[in-house]
């Protein structure tokens, strides 16, 4: 229902007819949505259903399958405790720095229909709870050296993604005078042509994290969810289809970003991926 509002909403009063996005295809235009920022009033309904019930549903199914395997088995289970608070600590940290996500190709460049509504709906609070739901059925019970390894690489990962970002953050607001890693940062600059044809300029961080590779804080993203897999043992390949599908998600998005990169800052770009060649992993990918 919300992504045929928003759909309807887009064709005959869209929020910011200056961002409509429509192809004339009908279940591709729904799909992908028309109004990149379809309001009512304050309301932003990408805003919200970007970061409110599928991400607050994402610790409360956690919570409540670990409370089902107490109920099934008289206990929680150690892979259970560490897939809880790494997940944890992701939700907290996105409510904490929420504002970073605010910048993020979902809410900057994708537009909201089925996609989005849905995903953000039913998706994430399914996919991202399935190690939790795998354990309350295959109970895995980690020694104590495993799960303090899987808590370690967990944290690991979550820590790149946080500096990561948040380097990106302060070299926003510092205008490119933040210092990382203790030194002032270094950028590329990257003029290009905005929509009413004046000249801008951008600039490109290439310090921190950013200069090991174009997408680190995906790579600090992929460690944390192999943790999370890596928690539930070697029984089943279930839970590990959520790495295989988060791989496939950042890819493709690493992907699409790079091809806006290239239209909107041209030789600027290439420049800057000849100073930071890898995208994820320095010296592979």
């Amino acid at each position: 229902m919300v992504a045929l509002f928003v759909y309807i909403k887009g064709r005959l009063f869209p929020s910011f007819p200056r961002d409509v996005k429509r192809s004339g295809r009908f279940f591709y235009d729904f799909y992908m949505g028309i109004d990149l920022n379809p309001r009512i009033g304050r309301f932003d309904f990408k805003l919200f259903f970007n970061g409110r019930p599928g991400i607050i549903a994402w610790t409360l199914i956690n919570l409540s399958f670990a409370a089902k395997q107490y109920e099934l088995y008289g206990r929680v289970t150690s892979s259970m405790v560490v897939v809880n608070i790494l997940q944890a600590l992701y939700v907290l940290y996105f409510f904490w720095k929420e504002s970073w996500y605010l910048h993020t190709i979902d809410i900057c460049h994708d537009h909201f229909g089925w996609m989005l509504s849905w995903g953000d709906s039913v998706w994430l609070p399914y996919m991202y709870t399935l190690q939790a739901l795998y354990l309350v059925y295959q109970p895995v019970e980690l020694g104590t050296p495993y799960a303090l390894f899987i808590l370690s690489m967990g944290l690991l990962g979550f820590w790149i993604f946080l500096s990561a970002n948040n380097q990106k953050d302060a070299f926003r607001k510092g205008h490119g005078r933040a210092k990382i890693w203790g030194r002032p940062v270094e950028s590329l600059s990257a003029p290009y042509r905005a929509a009413d044809g004046h000249v801008r300029e951008s600039k490109l961080l290439l310090s921190g994290w950013w200069g090991v590779a174009r997408h680190f804080n995906y790579t600090g993203d992929l460690i944390g969810c192999l943790a999370y897999c890596l928690a539930c043992g070697f029984n089943h390949a279930l839970p590990y289809f959520y790495i295989v599908f988060m791989a496939v998600l950042l890819v493709h998005r690493c992907l699409r970003d790079e091809q806006r990169c290239q239209a909107k800052y041209g030789r600027a770009w290439e420049e800057y991926c000849k100073r930071v060649p890898y995208r994820l992993i320095p010296g592979i990918f």
